[in-house]
């Protein structure tokens, strides 16, 4: 086990053989009095757990040791409490390296998860971004997910919640399910999106869906623009975009969508597939939206930057090669 050396107000959480071991930076004054990590009640670590799919229900922070059965496991990169991470000093990140070294040699833990970007920069001393790190620990991986404090309001619930999604697909093993997706564009340059309702949030996305094992990406294309949207004659033409969209399931781990431009007349949606079994894959109706529309729409995008893609799309023109488009 890890040395005794690291004396914290905090317990650590840790077993071998965890999935995922979240490394904040040092414990605040609420989680030295709870002796707990993440207690101050609004700060969003347990909540985004539960919101990944990390737990099965939202734990309190005096539950955290349920978080071990979960394949989850907690500690920090510096011991001593402070009023905030910003009273820490270099030398309180002493050993932090080799400690954490220890913990990923003996324990094994699949992924590392820092919980903000200091504390990542405490223990190797050099800036990262969000996301997977190329430095590993022995065999575990490593990950920057933005703080989850509420001194750190300048980054949304959504924007942090897409880095947890993200950890918790890749440290699932779960295979990403392979999609495409149609940006169908009228003659009059309207885009044809569906709306998706989900049990905490809702989303206009272009019409598309899964692609069968051996299946070409056309023949997809044109079951799932059937299905949805009743549209059975139109030209594919060229891939536009890709993304990864992270979002962990029962059986993947989220989801990898191909965009391919299909032009047509306009016409009236009239989905072959009935109400209940739309209903059933979250689609609560579909709309044409002119390039105003969108710009001027507060509705929830996907991709995020959808309008500004569809207007250099109706500008320029299919790009010469697909690119990322992010979530």
């Amino acid at each position: 086990m890890p040395s005794p050396a690291f004396v914290s107000a905090v317990p650590d959480v840790l077993a071998p053989g965890l999935e995922i071991v979240f490394c904040g930076i040092n414990p605040g004054r609420a989680s030295a009095a709870a002796h707990a990590h993440f207690a101050n009640p609004r700060n969003d670590f347990w909540r985004l757990l539960h919101a990944a799919r990390l737990t099965p229900r939202l734990l309190a922070p005096d539950e955290q040791l349920e978080a071990l059965a979960y394949g989850i496991g907690i500690t920090n990169a510096a011991p001593r409490t402070t009023p905030g991470s910003s009273d820490l000093h270099r030398a309180d990140f002493a050993g932090a390296r080799e400690r954490l070294e220890q913990i990923a040699g003996e324990l094994r833990p699949g992924w590392i998860g820092f919980v903000g970007k200091e504390a990542y920069r405490g223990v190797f001393g050099e800036r990262s971004d969000h996301g997977v790190q190329e430095r590993t620990l022995v065999e575990t991986r490593l990950f920057v997910l933005p703080s989850t404090s509420p001194a750190n309001a300048a980054v949304s619930w959504d924007e942090r919640r897409r880095w947890f999604d993200e950890l918790a697909g890749r440290a699932s093993g779960l295979p990403l399910r392979n999609a495409v997706r149609a940006v169908v564009l009228d003659r009059d340059d309207r885009v044809l999106l569906v709306r998706f309702v989900f049990p905490d949030h809702e989303v206009w996305a272009t019409p598309g869906g899964g692609v069968e094992p051996g299946e070409p990406d056309e023949s997809a294309l044109r079951r799932e623009l059937g299905e949805e949207c009743g549209l059975s004659t139109f030209e594919v033409g060229p891939q536009l975009w890709f993304r990864t969209h992270w979002q962990l399931g029962e059986t993947r781990a989220g989801q990898t969508d191909r965009f391919f431009l299909v032009r047509t007349d306009a016409f009236e949606p009239a989905p072959e597939l009935t109400p209940v079994q739309l209903r059933d894959e979250g689609v609560h109706g579909m709309r044409w939206w002119t390039q105003p529309e969108l710009a001027a729409s507060g509705a929830l995008f996907a991709p995020r930057r959808l309008p500004a893609l569809v207007a250099q799309l109706q500008a320029g023109g299919p790009p010469a090669a697909a690119f990322d488009v992010g979530v």
